[in-house]
């Protein structure tokens, strides 16, 4: 009897499980159909493509194609770890980035925090969207603006600097001063838009406690210190984890643009490096390779940023 009351309760479970499944798809099946696209363009060019990793394993030949190729194991690594040029992209890659983690992460923190402290409305939005607008610029067109201001001697900064009887400063010539030239237009292009997210994160902070700081006679500063900042602190975690997680990758064109034969000891990033032998050198196996490993140290850096965060009590991304 015992048996026969336990599975007409489990039947009963389960019918009960299968007509609140059918339910909810009846309730929710329109947001499933809107997540068909996104899954559909992940699959088809995310994930598809994938199976092209394996042309690092293989003496690929462009008229074989990726299965007939024959197969080479681990040379390719070997070969790339072999190759100072591929030693000194990584040296760059990590040094922009850390240059970039360093004084490019916490400028658009600043400046929403500064942005959110204006009360003049139109003033406030007029700074945005001049803030804005540098997003919008390719890197062709930066990298011609900063070939007219910073030219060596018909750049717009150097012919005032001799006008005032100065010294014209390298900008673009020497390798020290052509990273902090980097620097600054990386922050000046990208700084703007950053404070889009961190904005949202402070409208999301409860307003109450601002005016209870307030009347507790708190002033501006350590209203941003015991307030603004902790309500940050989630956000900044995730940015920060993922800003970390890309540390081995860095984009091409910013680096490709503003670098020149005069800078190429800094400007010569994994990129850049992977362009040059993959497009004109035409060794896609070496050039896979690198873009490869380059994955998987950037899955490493992410894993390794998160758990940390999950370990001090932080919380991460998953």
């Amino acid at each position: 009897m015992s048996n026969l009351k336990t599975a007409a309760v489990t039947g009963t479970t389960t019918g009960t499980n299968l007509s609140r499944t059918k339910l909810y798809i009846k309730n929710y099946y329109m947001l499933y159909l809107f997540l068909l696209l996104p899954i559909a363009y992940f699959l088809i060019f995310r994930y598809g493509p994938m199976y092209g990793i394996i042309i690092a394993f293989k003496d690929y030949n462009i008229f074989q194609g990726v299965w007939k190729s024959p197969w080479i194991g681990f040379d390719a690594f070997k070969e790339i770890f072999q190759m100072p040029q591929f030693i000194a992209a990584i040296r760059n890659t990590f040094l922009l980035n850390t240059l970039d983690l360093i004084f490019g992460f916490p400028a658009p923190v600043i400046l929403a925090i500064a942005l959110s402290e204006i009360n003049i409305k139109w003033y406030k939005k007029a700074s945005q969207t001049i803030l804005y607008l540098p997003h919008f610029l390719s890197w062709v067109i930066i990298g011609s603006i900063s070939l007219q201001l910073f030219a060596p001697e018909s750049g717009l900064v150097n012919i005032l600097l001799s006008k005032f009887g100065l010294q014209p400063i390298p900008f673009l010539t020497d390798p020290y001063m052509w990273l902090v030239t980097y620097t600054v237009l990386g922050i000046w292009q990208g700084v703007g838009w950053g404070t889009i997210i961190y904005l949202a994160a402070i409208a999301g902070i409860n307003q109450e406690l601002y005016e209870a700081a307030m009347v507790d006679g708190a002033s501006r500063l350590k209203r941003i210190w015991h307030i603004t900042l902790p309500g940050l602190k989630p956000t900044i975690i995730i940015l920060l984890i993922m800003h970390v997680g890309r540390m081995l990758s860095i984009g091409f064109d910013r680096p490709y643009i503003i670098g020149n034969n005069y800078v190429m000891q800094f400007a010569e990033v994994i990129s850049t490096f992977t362009y040059r032998m993959g497009i004109k050198s035409f060794q896609f196996t070496i050039a896979t390779a690198v873009g490869l490993f380059q994955s998987v140290v950037g899955l490493v850096f992410l894993l390794s940023t998160n758990y940390i965060a999950d370990r001090v009590g932080e919380q991460g991304i998953w």
